[in-house]
Parts: structure tokens; sequence; C-alpha cells
């Protein structure tokens, strides 16, 4: 059981609270994107429990995460946005060198990976001018309720697993953000249980096209991801309301891309 992901899970967790961060782009910055692709899509085969014992503490830590920050998180949000904001946003701009690492942009780029990176970004990017919060927030499931939040629940497990894209922003742009949050601040089991459903089945068929990329065309697959991650500076960008949150958004977001620079550096 590897139990340092309990940690790993947590800091997935606590991003999916956040409309436009992706835990996707955590995973890339601690260094276990591509082993979690793989355990996902593993867990059918000859060695599954290997895959399980990887992903069990990973699960855990993030669940714990949720459950136990959802209300904190929205303390910040509420109360320190651009602060909170412009941490993530330095965990963002941090991973961006480790990515250039990884895609060895210097030596297998060419027009066409350029070309990935400005699709994905403005695609991204452009998110922020349809994203609305005005959903009302679901309480008790008829038919259609449930059908809705399964089918929010599987669209954000696509952006779970793809770095730059956060789940939180999608099930914000569906208009069901606020449920989700109300729902696990209060322990509604019959909604968390149905939107983890959507979450979990689309993890298990949207990790295979992942895999299937990544094996076959890895470094066009990275120059989307590096798009997709650049694109959701624009969704993350808080703005600024006065001169008095100046210092301490400058504060946060060197204390994220520092937190990013060294662990991209030690994965």
């Amino acid at each position: 059981m590897e139990w340092k992901n309990l940690y790993r899970g947590a800091m997935m967790g606590i991003t999916e609270l956040i409309p436009g961060v992706s835990s996707g782009t955590i995973a890339i910055l601690l260094g276990i994107y591509d082993r979690l692709i793989q355990a996902i899509n593993g867990l059918f085969s000859k060695d599954w429990k290997e895959h399980v014992l990887f992903l069990l503490p990973l699960g855990i830590g993030m669940l714990l995460a949720l459950f136990s920050l959802s209300r904190v998180m929205k303390w910040l949000l509420e109360s320190h946005p651009e602060p909170t904001r412009f941490f993530f946003l330095g965990l963002i701009v941090g991973i961006i060198p480790l990515l250039i690492r990884k895609a060895k942009v210097k030596t297998t780029f060419k027009v066409g990976h350029y070309l990935a990176i400005v699709i994905a970004a403005v695609l991204v990017g452009s998110m922020e001018f349809f994203a609305t919060s005005d959903g009302a927030i679901i309480e008790s499931l008829s038919f259609d309720n449930v059908l809705w939040l399964f089918g929010a629940g599987w669209l954000a497990s696509i952006a779970m697993l793809l770095p730059g894209i956060s789940g939180s922003l999608v099930m914000l742009l569906l208009g069901v953000y606020e449920t989700a949050i109300e729902a696990i601040s209060t322990l509604n089991l019959p909604i968390i249980l149905v939107i983890g459903t959507g979450v979990i089945i689309g993890f298990f068929v949207c990790s295979r096209l992942i895999k299937y990329l990544l094996d076959n065309y890895p470094y066009m697959t990275y120059a989307a991801i590096i798009g997709l991650v650049l694109g959701s500076l624009v969704v993350v960008y808080p703005g600024i309301s006065s001169v008095y949150v100046i210092f301490p958004s400058l504060i946060t977001f060197i204390a994220g891309a520092s937190t990013a620079i060294l662990l991209g550096s030690k994965g």
C-alpha cells in the first residue's frame, strides 16, 4: 500500500473544490499522472491488486479532503478569493516548466504541436465566458435529477483526468456546482452517490482513451495538455478588487509557484 498517496490524493481532492483547477494538473505535478491512468485502466487486468494498492489510498485521501475541507475552501473562496485563487495560479504557472521538460518541446515540437497548444488554450480559456453560478441547489432527487446529476458527474470525470480542465468548472458550467458543494457540506448521501457514480464510471471509460493517446501520440497529447493548462490561467485568474489584496495575492502566488517548482523537480 502506497500510503504517501494519502497526501497526494488530499492535494488532488482540494483542487477539485476549486472551479478552474484540475486534479489532473496536480497528478502531473506529483509525478503520478501516467501511473494514475495506467492504474485505472489496469483494475480489470491480472495485476489488479497492484493497481488497487496504488489507487485505494489515493481515493481515500481525495475523499477525506473533499469532506473535511469543503467548508474551509468555501470560506476561503468567499472571504479571501483573490489570494486563494492566486495560490492556485502559482501552482499552474509553476507546472509549465515540468510539462515542457516531459514533452521535450525543443526537440520534438513542430508547427502542429504549437497549433494544438493554441487550440486547447482557447477552448479552455473561453469556458470562463460561459461559466455561471446561477444553478438552483438540488436537495431531493427525481428521475430527471438523477439523470442530470449522473451525467454531470460523468462529464466532470473527463475534466478531472485531463490536466488544465477542472471537474468543478464543468459542474459550474452545467449549473450543478452549488448542488455538489452543498451535498458534500451537509452529507446529502443520495446526491453524493448519484454524482459519485457518474464520476467513477466516467473514470473507467475515459481513462482508456487518454491512455491510448499517451501511448500512441505522446508529444501531441502533451502539447494539448500544455494548452489546457495555459487556458486554465484565464479561468482561475480572479482579478484584483482593491490595492489591499495585491500584496497577499503576490505572496500566495509565489508560494504556489514555488511549491509547484519544488514538487516538479522532485517528481
